[in-house]
């Protein structure tokens, strides 16, 4: 199933236009080459919607905000969802200030999301309108574990049934759902979240696997999550005496460059719920 998802992306030509964090914006770059897609940033008003025409799918990250960027992703929002395109919200710091809120929870009114990623605490927040996200970090009392898995699986998939969209909520433990179905994925590292932007880059490949797969947006939003995660156990099993933070985030990048369906398929570790 996600074998499927990675080939169509590998055979495509996607390209993906990204209004993101301009603290991760080359990573997430290179991460959307890696998987076989192709990336235009832009954020300047008058140029996204003849930038967002053109490409398949918009990843919308509000991990730097400016009154500019804020304009930029109403005006590309609204272009995408008449085209039809994929579009996806990353709502980096949601719970962290009031403009971060009110930001991703206006655009979730106005614009037709097919994808919401982020941590518990952002999506929580997105949800209920408030919360305790540490900065752009999830909060540890929002974790999602083993023992807490089941109520997590419902959280999530109730917040899916409301919002009419697949919700991504990643994490040490990931929960994918559209409302019906829940894919519980355990790849990962923990030594991932101390790489900035490995998030980032997930939100950018994830809009890749959705234009590439725009019939199956729940298992191309698994694929997404699964080969990143994956991408970060190959990257550490390969990492070397002296190597640190630079180096792991360059071998997760190679990892996804390198990784094919087959890998993916059986590198995958998930349950559907």
């Amino acid at each position: 199933m996600l074998k499927e998802q990675f080939d169509n992306l590998r055979a495509g030509s996607v390209l993906v236009h990204n209004i993101t964090n301009y603290v991760t914006v080359n990573d997430v770059a290179n991460a959307i080459l890696a998987c076989g897609a192709s990336p235009i940033m832009s954020d300047e008003p008058e140029d996204v919607e003849d930038i967002t025409s053109i490409c398949g799918a918009l990843n919308i990250n509000i991990g730097t905000l400016n009154r500019r960027s804020i304009e930029a992703m109403y005006a590309a929002g609204r272009r995408a969802g008449e085209l039809g395109h994929k579009i996806l919200l990353d709502p980096v710091g949601a719970g962290a200030s009031r403009l971060r809120t009110e930001t991703a929870r206006g655009l979730m009114n106005k614009i037709r999301f097919d994808v919401i990623r982020g941590n518990i605490s952002e999506i929580r927040t997105i949800a209920t309108g408030s919360g305790t996200t540490r900065g752009v970090d999830a909060d540890i009392a929002d974790a999602i574990t083993e023992h807490n898995v089941d109520e997590g699986v419902d959280f999530v998939r109730s917040i899916a049934a409301e919002t009419g969209c697949i919700i991504a909520v990643t994490g040490a433990i990931d929960l994918v759902s559209d409302g019906k179905r829940c894919f519980v994925i355990r790849n990962g590292r923990p030594e991932m979240s101390r790489i900035t932007g490995t998030g980032c880059q997930l939100s950018g490949i994830t809009a890749a696997f959705l234009a590439a797969n725009p019939q199956t947006p729940l298992e191309a939003t698994a694929a997404a999550v699964c080969a990143m995660g994956l991408a970060g156990e190959i990257g550490w099993s390969r990492m070397q005496e002296g190597d640190g933070n630079s180096t792991y985030r360059n071998r997760i990048i190679d990892a996804i460059c390198n990784m094919d369906g087959q890998q993916l398929e059986e590198g995958a570790k998930y349950e559907i719920r």
